[in-house]
């Protein structure tokens, strides 16, 4: 009998005292944060401020960094269609944004619509969480663009700059953990058994049936993926870096647009701070975090305090707020092209990238 997989579960729902906890959590971090929220979103009456083409320069920078992640899971699966691959990720990310648990609730969503389209599941799953990762960890390579302009005499108030040493080294931290995890087998072994003992625990608390073999299967899907990625792995990390790259960029448009001229280096470390902030599973899509942290940091980096709210209120608008509905949108698109009812063909047993059920 075939073992299940651990995203074989992923619909089901039960209320288990560590999730009671952590709605708990969630709900005394609302609490907390609200006052900073609404002082954001009280700002709504000064949006006018903002002239249509300044508005749709923001918006092509949040396009472009939408993209820059379609174009991150294109490369780790090559076999997923365009189409597939942006509406499902559309999809994910508002489901993401209106339920906590940081980016995992959205990764699995997305692996189960393409699961639904034909391709495989467990496949998915790993190609995601591998693409969730890389992104995760590019945040930490921002601040290293900032280190020129402060080693250059720029300027930076403490606690940004610290910001930005630890940024680079955790980035250093990260690079030389991802290197051993690539070209070493131990490492990921150990990694995938550890996790096992901590899920199977966790699972049999919940009398569901133990997963087995993780740490060989994390093996093998890690050389799928490198065998996928192949000389590409340098075009991969520029992705999943352009991804935050542009929305910093839609970031200081918004200040340029209302007159707010500061430093962008600064800006960038205000903006690096947020997004780590903002990476809290604790509220939906860093909700209030985000707000809170981005207009504190954006005053420490010498933009007055109405400027830091406004443009925090445009940029959580254009980041936050429009996915939902576009989310919407590509969840009717999708299945439209793959109705759940669709019977879906064996999977291709080709190697490389995600499997591909029949033709999208």
């Amino acid at each position: 009998m075939e073992r299940p997989s651990p995203v074989e579960h992923v619909h089901h729902h039960h209320w288990s005292l560590s999730r009671v906890l952590f709605l708990c959590i969630t709900a005394f971090c609302l609490y907390l944060l609200f006052p900073s929220i609404m002082s954001v979103l009280s700002a709504w009456q000064n949006l006018a401020r903002f002239e249509p083409w300044w508005i749709a320069a923001i918006l092509a920078c949040e396009a472009a960094s939408f993209a820059s992640i379609w174009w991150l899971q294109r490369i780790v699966m090559p076999n997923v269609s365009w189409f597939d691959g942006a509406t499902s990720y559309m999809v994910g990310n508002a489901f993401n944004r209106i339920t906590p648990g940081g980016g995992a609730t959205g990764t699995a969503l997305q692996a189960k619509l393409l699961g639904d389209a034909g391709y495989d599941l467990t496949a998915a799953a790993s190609a995601l969480t591998a693409t969730s990762v890389l992104i995760s960890c590019a945040v930490f390579v921002l601040p290293v663009f900032s280190l020129p302009a402060i080693l250059a005499g720029v300027s930076v108030p403490g606690s940004l700059a610290d910001a930005a040493w630890v940024g680079a080294i955790v980035f250093g931290v990260l690079a030389l953990a991802g290197v051993a995890l690539l070209h070493r087998s131990g490492p990921l072994q150990t990694l995938g058994d550890g996790l096992q003992r901590v899920v199977n625990r966790v699972r049999a608390r919940q009398r569901k049936s133990p997963i087995h073999d993780l740490g060989t299967r994390l093996l093998h899907e890690r050389d799928v993926l490198r065998e996928t990625i192949g000389s590409h792995w340098a075009v991969a990390v520029t992705a999943a870096v352009a991804r935050w790259l542009f929305e910093y960029f839609g970031l200081l448009v918004a200040l340029q647009a209302i007159g707010a001229h500061v430093e962008p280096t600064l800006v960038l470390l205000a903006f690096t701070t947020a997004e780590l902030l903002g990476m809290l599973p604790f509220t939906p899509g860093g909700l209030g975090f985000v707000e809170a942290g981005l207009t504190g940091t954006l005053a420490l980096a010498g933009v007055r305090a109405s400027d830091a709210v406004l443009a925090t209120l445009m940029f959580r608008l254009v980041s936050f707020w429009l996915p939902l509905p576009v989310g919407l949108v590509c969840a009717v698109m999708f299945r439209r092209r793959h109705p759940r009812h669709a019977p879906a063909e064996a999977p291709d047993a080709s190697p490389g990238g995600v499997r591909q059920a029949h033709s999208a």
